[in-house]
C-alpha cells in the first residue's frame, strides 16, 4: 500500500515521534509512505515527498514536524476540494493519515464522507479533542509552562509582586489548570468558569497578606471583559486570532488597581509549542502513530486513534468530534482546594 500522512494545525512535541510511529509500522509491513507538507495545504496543492526510515530514525525527540504544518482548510472552496481528491488519485494513495486537532480532525472526517479512505491521529496542546483520554503535546506544554510558572514565583517572591502568567487554551483551560495545580500557583483562571474580580483580588490579598507575593495563571481565551483586545481576524477554520487579546496584562493591570500591589504580566506564548516533548508524549505519540496504520490494515477508515486508560484503540471520527473535552467539575474542584 502508498500511505500519506500529513501533520496540520499549531505545532506541538511529539509530532515527528508520531511521524515515526507510522513510518516505522507501514514498513515493518511493507508498505510505503509519503508525506504531504504543511498539512491539508500539500494535499491540496500536491506537495509531497517519501518517507524512507532513514529520515525518521532519529526523530523521535525532535520538537515541530518535518512535515510543516499550516491552519488550511481544504474544504473551504469547491474547487479545493477538487484539488485535494485529485491529489490523491495522482498520488495513487491507498490511504492517508491526518495528525493533528479538531480542524483537521473534522477536515479529514469531510473528506471520509466523500469517501476518501482515511484516519485520524489526535494532537493538540491544548487536550481538548474528544474521544481521548489524553492528547500528545499537553504533557511537553504543560511542564514547559509549569517550569515558567515556578521561575517567576522566584522572581515574584524577590520584588513582592503579583505575577500573572498567561498560557494558551482557547476554550479549554487544560494548560492553565496543570500548570497552577503543579506550579502550586495562588489562582488559576479558565474558560470553563465565569471570571470573577472579587474573587481574584481576594485570592491575590489573602496570598499577599500570607507571603509576599502571588501568583496567578490564566488560560489566554479567558473572558475578563469588554476592555480586552481583538486582532479582528480569523484563520480559515474561523477561529479568532488570540495574540492580541492580553489577557495576562490586562489581568495585572486590575490586580495592581485594585490591591495596590505592584502587578506584571508574561505570555510565554509560542514557547510552550517548542523544545523536546517529553517521556510521555514520546510514547504516546508513537503508539498512535503505530495504531494509525493498523487502523489502515485493518480498513477501518472514518476512525482515529485514541487513548482509552492504558489502551490505544480506534474510535469514529465522529464520535471524537462530537464535542470537545472541557475541564470537568471534579478538575475544578481539585483545582479550588488550593486557591489561596
Amino acid at each position: 500500500m502508498k500511505i500519506g500522512v500529513l501533520t496540520g494545525g499549531g505545532d506541538c512535541p511529539g509530532l515527528d515521534a508520531a511521524i515515526r510511529g507510522v513510518v516505522y509500522r507501514a514498513g515493518q509491513q511493507g508498505h510505503q509512505v509519503v508525506g504531504f507538507l504543511d498539512g491539508w495545504k500539500g494535499v491540496r496543492d500536491n506537495l509531497a515527498r517519501p518517507l524512507a526510515l532513514a529520515e525518521v530514525v532519529t526523530i523521535v525527540g525532535d520538537g515541530g514536524t518535518i512535515l510543516g504544518s499550516s491552519r488550511t482548510n481544504p474544504f473551504q472552496k469547491p474547487e479545493d476540494v477538487a484539488k485535494v481528491e485529485a491529489t490523491i488519485r495522482s498520488q495513487a494513495l491507498d490511504a492517508l493519515v491526518a495528525i493533528g486537532g479538531d480542524d483537521t480532525l473534522s477536515a479529514a472526517l469531510a473528506l471520509y464522507q466523500r469517501g476518501g479512505r482515511v484516519v485520524g491521529v489526535p494532537k493538540t496542546m491544548d487536550n481538548d479533542v474528544g474521544g481521548t483520554d489524553w492528547t500528545f503535546g499537553f504533557d511537553s506544554a504543560a511542564s514547559v509552562a509549569m517550569d515558567a510558572a515556578e521561575r517567576l514565583r522566584d522572581t515574584a517572591r524577590s520584588h513582592h509582586r503579583a505575577i500573572v502568567l498567561e498560557v494558551m487554551g482557547r476554550h479549554a483551560g487544560w494548560v492553565a489548570l496543570a500548570t497552577g495545580l503543579a506550579a502550586g500557583a495562588d489562582a488559576t483562571l479558565v474558560p470553563e468558569e465565569r471570571y470573577d474580580e472579587t474573587a481574584l483580588m481576594d485570592h491575590v490579598r489573602r496570598a499577599i497578606a500570607a507571603r509576599g507575593y502571588a501568583l496567578i495563571v490564566v488560560s489566554e481565551g479567558v473572558e475578563v471583559g469588554a476592555a480586552q483586545g481583538t486582532s479582528g481576524a480569523a484563520d480559515e477554520f474561523g477561529h479568532e486570532l488570540l495574540r492580541e487579546r492580553g489577557v495576562g496584562a490586562l489581568l495585572a493591570k486590575r490586580i495592581e488597581a485594585g490591591t495596590g500591589v505592584e502587578a506584571r504580566s508574561v505570555q510565554i506564548g509560542h514557547i510552550q509549542r517548542g523544545g523536546p516533548p517529553t517521556l510521555f508524549d514520546r510514547l504516546l505519540s508513537l503508539r498512535l502513530g503505530v495504531q494509525a496504520v493498523d487502523l489502515v490494515l485493518d480498513g477501518r477508515f472514518g476512525h482515529v486513534a485514541v487513548l482509552r486508560g492504558e489502551r490505544v484503540m480506534g474510535v469514529p471520527l465522529e464520535e471524537a468530534l462530537k464535542s470537545p473535552k472541557l475541564v470537568t467539575a471534579d478538575w475544578l474542584d481539585l483545582l479550588h482546594t488550593f486557591d489561596a
